[in-house]
């Protein structure tokens, strides 16, 4: 979950408190936010960064803390695309002004704006998709360096590399639009440009938008297929999300909406998967792994609200808890 912390991408106290609180917590894993890896492809000036030398001290400290703690440190690789240069949600979440600290142009691979009277995009050159391509190995090289041990790449919920993907923000006639295999092209390369330099021992997840919600989007089909290449490609985990790509998409929003993707990926494309929307209970996160329809629970909201669930969720189940000895006398 982005925090908006940051300033010029680096990371701070507030990141070090927050995820050392989730490792604290029990969590098995504790992500970043999805972290930009160009300045340019920030959601907002104050998102949290990978895109500079500079970044990867302040991240190691984290991650040295939480691994001290006895979970395992990631982080999400992003470009946030044609949704870029964007304010706060708190703020309203619309696009910010040069003047006031935005950025011109954006980009995205059609000149397509996500909503009207929102920065209309740049189309990207072939020569801007390889400049991205280099940059998300460049910052998986910088997460490897900060003692990071996975890697996501975010290629859902209407950022970058899902804008490619989906026919709804895809309207290129070269060969990374058109067909399927043209519009999966760049998260191929981007997969391939990652893996060569992050170790085959550590995993490398990605996270799609199983679909967009939207007649002519973006399809679980699509989604099968897709994950069936990149497994190929050495992709460990596809955490299924969905939509995010159009504002107008009807998303039918319930306890565990989302799981049905991540069972049907994992059964079809052979490729271990993460559930994620709204588990919010020991028992409902527990029944999907167990009911084999997924690997791993991904948590963010969730998490928000309570940084010590995976504690109260052990308790929940009849487990012991692996509480921290300085919280022992609470449990």
């Amino acid at each position: 979950m982005c925090e908006y912390s940051s300033q010029d991408g680096f990371a701070n106290d507030w990141h070090l408190v927050h995820l050392g609180s989730r490792a604290v917590g029990g969590a098995g894993a504790v992500f970043t936010e999805a972290a930009a890896v160009t300045a340019d492809g920030r959601i907002s000036p104050v998102d949290l960064g990978i895109y500079r030398d500079e970044h990867i001290e302040p991240l190691a400290r984290i991650f040295r803390f939480v691994e001290t703690q006895g979970a395992v440190p990631g982080m999400q690789l992003a470009h946030a695309g044609r949704k870029a240069s964007t304010s706060e949600p708190w703020k309203g979440g619309a696009p910010v002004a040069v003047e006031k600290g935005g950025w011109a142009p954006i980009w995205a691979p059609s000149a397509m704006a996500f909503r009207d009277a929102w920065q209309t995009p740049r189309a990207m050159t072939v020569d801007d998709i390889t400049r991205v391509v280099r940059a998300f190995a460049d910052a998986a090289s910088r997460v490897l360096q900060a003692g990071g041990r996975i890697v996501e790449l975010h290629a859902a919920h209407g950022y970058l590399l899902h804008e490619f993907l989906s026919p709804l923000s895809n309207h290129r006639d070269d060969h990374y639009g058109g067909s399927f295999d043209n519009r999966t092209r760049i998260v191929r390369e981007v997969v391939d440009a990652v893996r060569a330099v992050w170790p085959e021992r550590l995993p490398l997840f990605v996270r799609i938008s199983a679909t967009d919600w939207t007649d002519g989007g973006w399809t679980p089909d699509d989604s099968v297929a897709l994950a069936t290449q990149l497994k190929a490609r050495g992709v460990d985990l596809i955490d299924c999300s969905s939509g995010g790509n159009v504002p107008q998409a009807t998303i039918p929003i319930g306890p565990g909406y989302q799981v049905p993707f991540a069972e049907r990926i994992r059964r079809e494309a052979g490729v271990m998967t993460g559930a994620v929307g709204m588990i919010t209970d020991a028992h409902q996160a527990e029944a999907i792994l167990q009911n084999g329809q997924a690997e791993l629970i991904i948590m963010a909201r969730q998490l928000l609200r309570d940084p010590y669930f995976p504690l109260h969720a052990a308790q929940a189940l009849g487990d012991a808890p692996a509480v921290p000895v300085q919280y022992l006398r609470a449990f």
